[in-house]
């Protein structure tokens, strides 16, 4: 399942704004790698002041930090274009005011060191094989995520 942290600092993302972000980077995981869009999880951390500094000085400056762990195994053009697309998704819906403030790194794992719902994950590809040949009750919970709110 592919993570994404979003780091911003404290208060800096309202409700809809996180909603909206979390919507984005799992339409656009699952639109450019093919995988189901409830393989996709989006976590929030918020920074208190005094907590995050970049070169030695606490951050002051606008500055939204996703990083997400993701897979091996995709075209490295793909991977840039999913970034490039995530960085513009999350200021839009940050309304940050210009691209600098928005920093997006994607961290590959081997998806044969993996293990999620109680199944060690599928290479890229695989998703559809490996989510048929998975017993019922866990294919059911699985396909249900996304669907419940």
């Amino acid at each position: 399942m592919p993570t994404y942290y979003c780091t911003s600092a404290q208060g800096r993302l309202s409700a809809e704004q996180k909603s909206r972000i979390a919507g984005e980077i799992t339409r656009i995981h699952a639109e450019m790698t093919g995988a189901p869009s409830y393989f996709a999880q989006v976590i929030f951390n918020e920074v208190a002041p005094g907590n995050w500094f970049m070169g030695g000085a606490p951050v002051a400056h606008d500055h939204i930090f996703v990083y997400g762990h993701i897979r091996s195994g995709r075209a490295t053009v793909d991977k840039t274009r999913m970034i490039r697309l995530m960085a513009d998704a999350v200021a839009l819906a940050a309304d940050v005011d210009g691209k600098r403030a928005v920093w997006v790194y994607l961290n590959e794992l081997q998806p044969r060191l993996m293990i999620e719902f109680g199944h060690v994950l599928p290479e890229p590809g695989d998703e559809p094989a490996w989510t048929d040949a998975l017993p019922q009750a866990d294919r059911s919970f699985m396909q249900s995520i996304g669907r419940r709110r």
